[in-house]
C-alpha cells in the first residue's frame, strides 16, 4: 500500500474526507458505495463493484430477489429447473 502523504482527521461522527485527487484517480463519484474491511491493523476503502453472488463475476450482472446474479449463472440456474 504507498502512503499519499496526506492526513485527515475523522470527526466526532466518525467521518473522513476523501482528498478529490484521490477520489478522482479512483473514479469514486459522489453517492459512489465504497466496501469497508480491514487487512492486518489497516482499514481498507475499495471502491464498491456488484458481483455475482454464486461465480463472483463483476461483469453482466443484474439483481434478482435483492441479490446480484450474473447471466451466465442466471443460464445456468434456468437449464436445471
Amino acid at each position: 500500500m504507498k502512503s499519499t502523504g496526506m492526513v485527515r482527521k475523522i470527526d466526532e461522527l466518525g467521518r473522513i474526507v476523501l482528498p478529490i485527487e484521490i477520489r478522482n484517480t479512483l473514479g469514486i463519484e459522489s453517492r459512489d458505495s465504497l466496501e469497508i474491511f480491514v487487512e492486518g491493523d489497516k482499514i481498507v476503502l475499495a471502491k464498491y463493484q456488484p458481483t455475482c453472488l454464486f461465480c463472483g463475476n463483476g461483469q453482466n450482472v443484474l439483481y434478482f430477489h435483492s441479490k446480484m446474479i450474473c447471466r451466465d449463472c442466471l443460464e445456468q440456474l434456468k437449464k436445471q429447473f
